[in-house]
């Protein structure tokens, strides 16, 4: 066995992994470039030997690049969870559409050959992958726990050996998903380390938090401006936003504004894949409870009134909570709230996801004083607050309990997706408990 990293090994985006056994290639995500990873976007390696792409769920860091892997020649198959199926394309539709400027017309030609390479596969099930040899690898999808339709992936080789790769983990007791369980085996275990140095705020207090937040908003006035990812992150928001509500914590005249026509398409997705929630999700659902479609939740979908709002909030600084894309404010709407709004001493900025090196969210959550954005100068006099209790990602109890909970301990442990200091460190703990981590 061998494995290639073309993405995503020393950083967090634009993660692509390439695996070659028994004259069998397949590729693991295929991710966007973001932040001070500079790359080009056209695929640098080979692709005429591959036997089949790989997806452990459809951010746009793991699947960005598809639509170059097509470009470039690649006519296999593409497997992936059923609710992965369906947000790949909303994802790659969009960024063709808003980043490269294609024509409904291109965009559409590039979706119909995706759609025709996808093949959903159910959780748990363990299917053949195509082969150039006499042998065949099999692999199977389990809940990652980390966005609607997340996996990690369990490979099984000629020899019998397990290589799992985790793709993002999420973390536990998440009221929306359920837990990733760790597998088995993995006796050649690849590991994201988003955060293996970091503990995550308590999922059971994060509402509160919020809470706390919004209520010194409404003391003063001014927006609440959410930057949040499309698929995962708006909707654990929603869901506790809702919560909030229900329990009379929030006042009714205080508008929850969801700005975000992909988010508004994802949520719907959430919905439908209800089977796929976590039980305290599905007890809200048994209460004839809406928790991703409340009243209070206003929707804004063409662009002329995204700006009129926006004018709006600048020039009356009333109270308002806006959750808008991109999480990491590298694009999309969240970018006009934050020229018009991060000058203003009344304005609450809740950062809920990592922001990467090179992101505009990460001067903000530096402390900046002044940030680019469209090539101006703004002025940065809002409150910054980061809750790292809404991140998608395990934290670094939520990975050794992975770790550990696999019954056989894996022979080697390869950390991936992650900054490089920040794996140095983890890895020296992990080999001091006895593991075989492996730095390369």
């Amino acid at each position: 066995m061998k494995i290639i990293h073309h993405g995503g090994k020393d950083t967090i985006t634009g993660s692509c992994h390439e695996l070659r056994a028994d004259e069998t290639s397949i590729l693991i995500d295929c991710g966007l470039f973001q932040g001070a990873d500079e790359r080009a976007l056209e695929i640098e390696f080979a692709t005429e030997h591959l036997n089949a792409l790989l997806l452990t769920h459809s951010h746009i860091d793991h699947v960005g690049r598809i639509p170059w892997l097509l470009a470039s020649g690649f006519t296999q198959p593409i497997y992936c969870t059923e609710a992965t199926a369906e947000l790949v394309p909303l994802m790659l539709e969009d960024g063709l559409k808003l980043q490269l400027g294609l024509s409904t017309k291109q965009t559409q030609q590039v979706m119909s050959r995706l759609k025709a390479q996808l093949r959903p596969q159910s959780y748990a099930q363990w299917f053949s992958l195509p082969s150039n040899g006499k042998s065949t690898l099999k692999a199977r999808f389990q809940h990652a726990g980390h966005i609607l339709g997340s996996a990690y992936i369990e490979i099984l080789l000629p020899n019998q050996e397990v290589v799992v790769f985790s793709g993002d983990l999420g973390p536990k007791n998440t009221p929306l998903l359920p837990d990733p369980i760790p597998p088995k085996r993995a006796d050649y275990l690849f590991i994201e380390s988003t955060y293996c140095r970091k503990h995550h705020d308590d999922i059971h207090t994060r509402s509160q938090r919020l809470l706390a937040i919004i209520e010194r908003s409404l003391a003063d006035g001014g927006a609440i401006l959410i930057p949040a990812f499309s698929v995962g992150r708006t909707q654990e928001l929603l869901f506790d936003i809702e919560q909030l509500i229900h329990q009379n914590k929030i006042s009714t005249n205080l508008p929850i504004i969801l700005d975000s026509p992909m988010a508004q398409q994802v949520t719907q997705s959430y919905r439908r894949f209800k089977t796929l929630w976590g039980q305290e999700a599905k007890a809200r659902l048994a209460e004839h409870r809406h928790p991703l479609a409340f009243e209070q939740c206003i929707t804004i979908d063409d662009h002329r009134n995204h700006k009129r709002l926006v004018n709006r909030l600048a020039s009356t600084g009333e109270a308002a909570i806006v959750v808008a894309a991109s999480g990491m404010c590298q694009g999309g709407r969240i970018m006009n709230y934050l020229q018009a709004l991060l000058p203003d001493d009344r304005t609450d900025v809740l950062l809920a996801g990592y922001q990467a090196q090179g992101t505009l969210g990460r001067a903000i959550q530096n402390g900046d004083k002044q940030v680019s954005i469209d090539g101006k100068e703004i002025e940065v006099k809002a409150q910054v607050h980061t809750m790292s209790g809404y991140s998608a990602h395990a934290d670094k109890a939520d990975l050794f309990d992975f770790i550990h909970g696999i019954s056989l301990p894996p022979k080697e442990i390869h950390l991936i997706h992650g900054e490089s200091d920040n794996k140095k460190e983890w890895a020296k703990e992990l080999n001091s408990k006895g593991h075989h981590c492996v730095i390369r």
